[in-house]
């Protein structure tokens, strides 16, 4: 499991005309794709959430990084890299890819991907995060990362950021 340079990975999209806020007043929501090359890996996505809040001028509130597919999770950790070949083990272990789940059985599912260990490892990981924005930017431990993994790749990977505006 290795992390991409974002840059080469992730791609922006306003929901609101010119960056203005989208819904309701205060809230901003901006769409991101990612693009994966591995069929697991972890992104880091950090800098992205970072720039969004910044670009919205919100100096206090919070900002939701979420997930649109069911076999990618967006987690807080630290990117080490042996620390993500940890993660890549330990979902390994727990959820076998080789194992006799029925949703890769067509006798009981009609998915024809066999990615059942890619949706229980996302359930374990979680679909979305949602972190405190303080002074203009991410509230986070100096070690603390926005983190996606990818989990049924290679694919393209939307996720929705959403900042809310304290009152």
């Amino acid at each position: 499991m290795s992390t991409r340079a974002e840059q080469s990975a992730v791609r922006w999209q306003d929901n609101g005309p010119s960056g203005e806020p989208s819904g309701s007043a205060g809230v901003h929501v901006r769409r991101i794709e990612v693009q994966t090359s591995k069929r697991m890996e972890i992104h880091d996505l950090t800098a992205t959430v970072q720039e969004m809040v910044r670009a919205t001028g919100v100096s206090a509130g919070l900002v939701t990084v979420s997930t649109m597919h069911t076999t990618t999770a967006v987690f807080v950790n630290e990117p080490q890299s042996a620390l993500l070949e940890d993660v890549q083990q330990m979902l390994e272990r727990l959820v076998p890819r080789g194992e006799e789940w029925k949703h890769n059985d067509p006798r009981y599912s009609d998915c024809d991907r066999h990615n059942a260990d890619a949706h229980l490892r996302a359930i374990m990981l979680g679909s979305s995060v949602t972190l405190q924005v303080a002074e203009g930017g991410l509230t986070m431990g100096q070690w603390q990362r926005v983190l996606m993994a990818e989990l049924d790749g290679p694919r393209k990977r939307g996720l929705v950021l959403q900042v809310l505006a304290a009152s």
